[in-house]
């Protein structure tokens, strides 16, 4: 009898497409299980999620890096009011703003050429790999070589898992989708670790949708990051330290401090030197996120405190883990202290979005990745919409490291591509180079031994100093000219050298080296030497001309230029 109830009861259940398998529901007998969620309540928890991000970014604000390899004290621990909820200048949160208006222009299939044209001509100011990889790509380095370790110093650094929450809330319950968006966007400048802390975020905020065990969130975001990454290892060994104690975060952060801080085989590419008091490493701030959400125990305060007492990268972390943890509990039910003083209107920093209009575009990305999933929408007996998800087991990619990193990928932006890229990587001194120089343009001028137009300089008047962006990158200088037919043309230019200092005079035309000269005290004891670059080749055709300030030994590499003149007879 009771066999025959479950087969009837069976039936009934295909019949209604609806079969539960490990409380999972199915679309019918034999189908891959799905996750339903009301459109509604998705978007409940997604405001959550950013709102988490915001609560925690302005908690942890004022103590960002003042305490570095140590605890914070409790009573150092700022006190929360709610007018810190608009956090509308915080790069912690608008950064990734910049790629949720490239989904939203282009679609969840962008292109990774696309973003990384889109972050090239972001506006703000940027700190490590995300600095690194704009300047990479302002440079014409295409993705993902701008986020690979042998252009980018910082490629294990924090950049991309700050950013990545936006991924998990358009991604509710598809772990895969939060994984594409890294190969998509943590790419541009980040590799490795750096990758993969942002994997990890997003994989926990996908989760964080069905599941409000903390522990099982954790080990969701770890099966979207290769398990035999050091990154991986250090969050099971957080879950670990847990387990042996339950009650005492301070004991788990000295075990993390001493493995993920002290020991060098743990920072084989950190920024700041394996012993740098400073940390900023992907790896041990993805720990202290994990600290807050499990030592949080569920609890919004205590789980932002612990997180930002952790140290280090001090908003950051409580910002992601504040926004997981906001959304298991959803919108309409987070204490009113973080929502009461939010400001609709407020709008972020070099995006065009205030809070409403963040929403509304989260909610419209999402129904992409909902389909693009494989999913769907349905209605449902009330009449609501639900997003009905396929249940797949998340890919990471394969197992890649900094310290022993694969091969780049050759990749250059297009001369069309660069075209697009309008925003200038270094200091601006054009309006300089127009004064010394009329028609002349510039790019890549570093900041560094203050570049521009001198009144005065090593006793000449009127010099225009530059100096290279990096170790790599020459400043360039360059002109288009329509060389007049039947007469010998010649560049005739003056240049100097710091009495400390040298660097490579490159004068290229039509992108190609035509002379190469050493600016230093061999050819130039007196700190200025003149030299003529016959031009006769070029005679009534048209030619760019680019003049470029080479570094050579990285000391005092600034170029003085005393005059730039171009004779036809």
């Amino acid at each position: 009898m009771a066999k025959d109830l479950l087969t009837i009861l069976l039936i009934l259940s295909v019949g209604l497409g609806l079969v539960y398998v490990s409380g999972c529901q199915t679309d019918g007998f034999g189908k891959a299980p799905v996750r339903r969620i009301a459109v509604e309540d998705y978007a409940d928890k997604m405001k959550a999620g950013w709102i988490g991000q915001m609560a925690g970014v302005g908690w942890g604000g004022p103590t960002e890096f003042h305490y570095k390899g140590e605890i914070i004290p409790e009573d150092k621990m700022p006190a929360w009011k709610p007018e810190l909820i608009n956090q509308f200048r915080q790069d912690d949160i608008y950064v990734e703003m910049t790629f949720l208006r490239t989904l939203e222009l282009y679609g969840m299939d962008v292109p990774i050429r696309q973003a990384g044209i889109d972050f090239a001509n972001s506006g703000y100011p940027l700190w490590h790999a995300n600095n690194a990889g704009r300047t990479l790509l302002r440079r014409g380095i295409a993705p993902p070589d701008s986020g690979h370790p042998e252009f980018n110093k910082h490629a294990d650094d924090i950049d991309y898992q700050i950013e990545a929450d936006y991924a998990g809330l358009i991604a509710p319950g598809m772990p895969n989708v939060a994984i594409e968006l890294g190969e998509t966007f943590g790419r541009l400048m980040n590799y490795g670790d750096g990758l993969y802390g942002g994997q990890f975020v997003g994989g926990m905020y996908a989760e964080a949708f069905f599941e409000k065990d903390i522990e099982k969130i954790i080990h969701a975001g770890l099966k979207c990051i290769p398990q035999g990454s050091q990154y991986a290892e250090c969050i099971r060994d957080v879950l670990a330290w847990y387990k042996q104690y339950p009650n005492d975060w301070q004991k788990t952060w000295q075990l993390i401090n001493e493995k993920y801080h002290l020991n060098t085989d743990y920072r084989r590419f950190s920024c700041s030197g394996p012993q740098g008091e400073f940390n900023i490493d992907a790896k041990i701030n993805g720990a202290y996120i994990v600290m807050g959400l499990l030592y949080g125990k569920g609890d919004p305060d205590q789980t932002i405190i612990i997180s930002t007492r952790c140290g280090q990268d001090s908003d950051c972390n409580p910002s992601n883990s504040g926004g997981i943890l906001f959304t298991t509990i959803g919108f309409k039910n987070l204490p009113e202290k973080f929502t009461s003083a939010l400001d609709p209107e407020g709008k972020f920093s070099h995006t065009p979005y205030n809070f409403p209009m963040l929403v509304e575009v989260s909610k419209k990305l999402v129904r992409q990745s909902v389909v693009r999933a494989g999913g769907r929408v349905e209605t449902d007996a009330e009449g609501r919409e639900v997003f009905v998800i396929p249940i797949r087991e998340p890919q990471p990619g394969r197992l890649e490291q900094c310290w022993e990193a694969g091969p780049i990928a050759n990749s250059r932006f297009t001369q069309a591509e660069m075209a697009k890229i309008t925003a200038i990587a270094g200091k601006d001194i054009s309006e300089a180079v127009s004064k010394f120089a009329p028609g002349w343009k510039v790019k890549s001028c570093g900041f560094d031994m203050d570049p521009g137009l001198k009144e005065q300089e090593m006793g000449k008047s009127n010099v225009l100093v530059t100096h290279p962006l990096d170790r790599r990158t020459g400043c360039q200088l360059s002109r288009e000219v329509k060389l007049p037919a039947g007469k010998n043309s010649t560049l005739k230019l003056t240049v100097g050298h710091h009495p400390d200092g040298d660097w490579d005079l490159i004068v290229a035309a039509n992108g190609k080296e035509i002379t190469r000269k050493s600016v230093d005290k061999k050819a130039a004891p007196d700190g200025w030497m003149q030299t003529e670059v016959d031009l006769s080749g070029f005679a009534g055709k048209k030619v760019k001309l680019e003049l470029i300030n080479q570094p050579t030994g990285w000391k005092n590499e600034a170029g003085y230029w005393a005059d730039i003149s171009l004779i036809s007879r």
